[in-house]
């Protein structure tokens, strides 16, 4: 997380460079600890090159399947090792396809995400 030096009060945040990096060392941890996951996937600031001090990190994973409902699969994923605050959507394959096309979300979706797990 962004850290406060003791003797400044200055927040230091994560540049973009480092947020990736430690992203794709925790999709690795990840995959290997769920299974069925078919993609994980970043979108919002980082992705559209806009990252910044305050910035979240914006993830998706799209599972084969889940027995979980939706609202509540994201606590099954520790975040905690990534440098800055996490929003993240699990969904299943069944779930993505079936999104609604038409939709601004999904538009933005399929348009800023960057892969960066496929199976």
């Amino acid at each position: 997380m962004p850290v406060r030096s003791l003797t400044s009060s200055v927040l230091r945040w994560p540049d973009a460079q480092t947020t990736e990096l430690a992203l794709r060392q925790w999709v690795q941890k990840a995959v290997a600890g769920h299974a069925g996951v078919l993609r994980v996937g970043y979108f919002g600031s980082l992705a559209r090159g806009e990252w910044g001090v305050g910035s979240d990190l914006d993830l998706v994973i799209i599972m084969e399947s889940a027995d979980q409902p939706f609202e509540k699969r994201s606590a099954h994923w520790d975040t905690t090792e990534l440098p800055v605050p996490v929003d993240l959507l699990v969904y299943t394959r069944g779930e993505w396809e079936s999104l609604d096309q038409t939709s601004r979300f999904y538009q933005t979706l399929t348009r800023e995400t960057v892969w960066i797990y496929a199976r």
